[in-house]
Parts: C-alpha cells; structure tokens; sequence
C-alpha cells in the first residue's frame, strides 16, 4: 500500500509540473517549442471543429465554423490545466493519507474555491495554499497572454487588408504585378516587398512564439494570411526572374525571409520539407500554368523576359524553397482557395502528432 502511495504522489507531482512546464512553454518562452498537454487541447478541438467544417456545403460556412476554432481553443486551455492540476494534487493528497480518494478531490477543488474546508495537518494546508497560488497564476498568465497575441493578431492582418487592394481577392501573381505596372508602375515592387520582407520577420517570431495565431483566421471569410503571403512570395519570384529590368534585390530578400518564416512555422507542426532543395526539384506549379500567366502579362504590356524556357527554370528555383511548406500549410488551417497555394493537392493533408517528432527534413 505504502508503494500505492509513493506512485500516487509522484505521478501528481510530475502531472502538475507538466502543466507548470505546458504554461511556461505557451505563454512565457519566446521561441518556437510547445508542450504535450496544449497539443492534446489544440489537437482535439481541430478534430471536432474539421469534422463539422468537412460537412458544409459553402467555404463560408466552413470559415465561419473555423473562425472558432483557434480563440475556443486558446480560451479552453487555462481550464484544461486547472483540470490536470486538481487531478494531480488529488493523487498528492491522497498519497499523504488521512482522507479517502473523494476526500483528496474536495481537498484539491480549492483550486476553483480557495478550499472547501481547513486542510487536517501542516503539509495539506501547503499544498492547498500552492494550489490555490498556481490556479490563480495560470489565469494571470493567460490574461497576459491575450494583449500579445491579439496585437500580433493585428499587426499580421494590417497588410494583408491592404493587399487585396494590390492583388485582388483571392490574391494572384497576375493581378498584383498587373496593378502595380498600370497604377504604381512596376519600379514601387520593390518597396512593396520590403514591407513584406518585414512582415514574414515579423510573422515569423510570433506565429512560432504564439502558434495557436496561426489558425486565427481573417475578419472576411475570402481573406487569409498564408493566401496572401503564397501570392506575394510568388510575385516576388516572378518578378526576380521573369519581369525585364534591373536586378530587384528586395524581392529576393522578400523570398528568403517568406520561406524562412513559412519553413519554421511548418516544423511547429511537423510538417516535413527539404531544407536545401535543388533548384530542379518538382514544384506543383505546372508549366503550362506558368506560361499562362506569361501571356496575360505579356498581353498587357509587362516587360518580361525573351528567354522564356530559362525564365521558368529561375522561376521554378525561387519556388521551390517554399512550394512544400506553403501548399501543406494551406491545407492545415483549411484556407480559402488561391491561385498557387491552396488549390494545389499535390501534398498530402497534414496530421499533427500529438507527441512531438523533430523530422522536418523529407526525403
């Protein structure tokens, strides 16, 4: 019995430090890692809200049902960890003897209470008062949390909302390199992509930080974050190696940090990619859909490139750093359909593990 009880309090002793280590792990530390019990609540709310969102006859209603997922599941987790925590010092509680197993529950609801009754010895009134102490800092800490991700929320969103004036909605290479060389002229690009350039940074340290922002989807159900981050690296490698003028340097250093912030939000997931692809790796941009898009901006006066063959071959290189984070991505977060990006199949659906695997390199 004594060896009941020892395995009793050491696994609520460890259940309570996973949850103090779950807490730490999403709200405090700055950097892409994450914490089994937060998969365990993200990845069951992304089951229930899909299933649904799989039986909807229009995107809208799909988005609409998304739109739910990421703040239900942000929202649910502080009671998820109190849950966890009163079934940890249930078993600490029942380990140190005196009361039977009901007795150590109502011991442990005083992390919703403040405590049912006075606790009978010094080591339970302890316990009782660090319970009550990490209730109470699990909801602080995820008080603190909202402020963040809500105005990293913003940040993102700011010039996505601007984009759909540059390139439509849903965004295209076509209709943002069309209206930038009929209303801007194609030499504010570069500009442009700067901008971008700083918003994939900034995307980058939060969405690996706070990853839960990465299903947070856009206030227009047509309007997506990773859509509009597909069409402008996308016009970015357009430009880079088909428009005829001088070298754009701003537009490569736009795809590096867009491939750079989409590959480390893909690994948070597990999404497996190549880190160094060859530039004659397959994309799932075809040809015949390149050349298409060739001739409308031909049709329209844009100054391309004569040497066509060797412009798709720079074009499918650029590409190729980002094709297979930014395809499965789309995929995951269920994003509206955009040319490029989320109307490819060519990779499979991803499915998040709730165990971590560090295997983000694919064959």
């Amino acid at each position: 019995m004594i060896a009941v009880h020892a395995l009793a309090f050491v696994g609520g002793a460890l259940l309570v430090a996973l949850v103090l280590y779950s807490a730490v792990v999403t709200v405090v530390l700055p950097r892409g890692e994450s914490a089994t019990l937060t998969r365990i609540v993200f990845i069951g709310w992304r089951s229930v809200f899909v299933f649904f969102a799989n039986r909807t006859k229009t995107y809208e209603s799909t988005d609409r049902i998304m739109a739910f997922y990421g703040p239900v599941g942000l929202l649910t987790l502080p009671f998820a960890w109190l849950m966890f925590v009163v079934v940890g010092y249930t078993g600490i509680f029942w380990a140190l003897g005196g009361i039977g197993l009901r007795g150590a529950f109502t011991e442990a609801g005083s992390v919703f209470t403040f405590g049912f009754r006075a606790p009978p010895a010094l080591p339970q009134t302890i316990l009782a008062y660090t319970e009550a102490a990490l209730g109470l800092g699990l909801i602080a800490l995820l008080i603190s949390y909202l402020p963040s991700l809500y105005a990293a929320f913003s940040r993102r969103e700011q010039l996505v909302t601007l984009l759909e004036t540059r390139a439509g909605n849903p965004p295209s290479v076509h209709e943002m390199l069309r209206r930038f060389y009929i209303i801007h002229g194609l030499d504010q690009l570069g500009p442009q992509f700067a901008l971008w350039e700083e918003w994939f940074a900034d995307v980058e340290e939060t969405h690996t930080s706070y990853p839960a922002l990465v299903n947070f989807r856009s206030p227009l159900p047509r309007r997506n974050w990773l859509t509009s981050a597909g069409a402008v690296l996308d016009s970015a490698s357009f430009a880079a190696s088909t428009i005829d003028q001088e070298r754009e340097p701003r537009a490569e250093l736009c795809i590096r940090a867009g491939y750079l912030c989409l590959r480390r939000i893909a690994k948070i997931f597990g999404i497996p990619h190549k880190m160094n692809p060859a530039p004659e790796d397959p994309i799932s941009i075809t040809r015949e859909e390149y050349d298409a898009v060739y001739d409308q901006l031909a049709a329209e006066g844009l100054p391309l490139k004569e040497d066509r063959d060797q412009a798709w071959r720079d074009f499918a290189g650029w590409r190729v750093n980002y094709d297979d984070v930014l395809v499965p991505l789309a995929r995951l977060i269920l994003a509206p359909e955009a040319p490029w990006s989320s109307d490819r199949d060519m990779y499979p659906m991803p499915r998040v593990a709730i165990f971590r695997r560090h295997r983000p390199v694919r064959a």
